[in-house]
């Protein structure tokens, strides 16, 4: 059974209880969020990669199947952490206050890397977001926090 430490099997399996059905795992279109609720950060890329797919019954991962993948994507470098994330936004913090635009944000999230859609930023924005101030700044280490503390599950 991979080399997944007996505490981690107890949150995967909760994990699938949760989100599968007994017997037959989770759907594979929902294996991001699957690992996602487990404190990781795989890329679309990468879970495209690891079996993910983008319609729902097309395929189960049973949890002898998913054990695994969660031990390959735990050992990914490419998943960012909350020092990398505050990095990135700090070159667009021209202050250097822990600020900056709200624009330049919601910019960044709908142009950059796996960009989102204009209903899964308001959304995210609703969720992890202060209020910007008069000149429309925003604390962007609260909204990081907030993010990766809570993570946000588009439809």
């Amino acid at each position: 059974m991979a080399d997944v430490p007996k505490r981690e099997v107890e949150n995967v399996e909760f994990v699938f209880e949760v989100m599968g059905s007994p017997g037959e795992g989770i759907d594979a279109v929902d294996l991001g969020d699957a690992l996602r609720a487990l404190n990781l950060n795989p890329t679309l890329a990468l879970i495209e990669k690891m079996g993910g797919t983008k319609k729902r019954n097309e395929k189960k991962i049973k949890l002898e199947e998913f054990l695994p993948i969660y031990s390959q994507v735990k050992k990914e470098k490419e998943q960012g952490c909350y020092e990398d994330f505050i990095e990135c936004l700090k070159l667009y913090d021209k202050e250097e206050n822990g600020t900056m635009l709200l624009a330049e944000l919601q910019h960044a999230l709908l142009a950059l890397g796996e960009s989102l859609d204009d209903e899964q930023v308001e959304t995210l924005f609703a969720d992890c977001m202060d209020p910007e101030d008069d000149e429309g700044m925003i604390p962007y280490s609260q909204f990081i926090q907030r993010l990766m503390s809570d993570p946000v599950v588009f439809d």
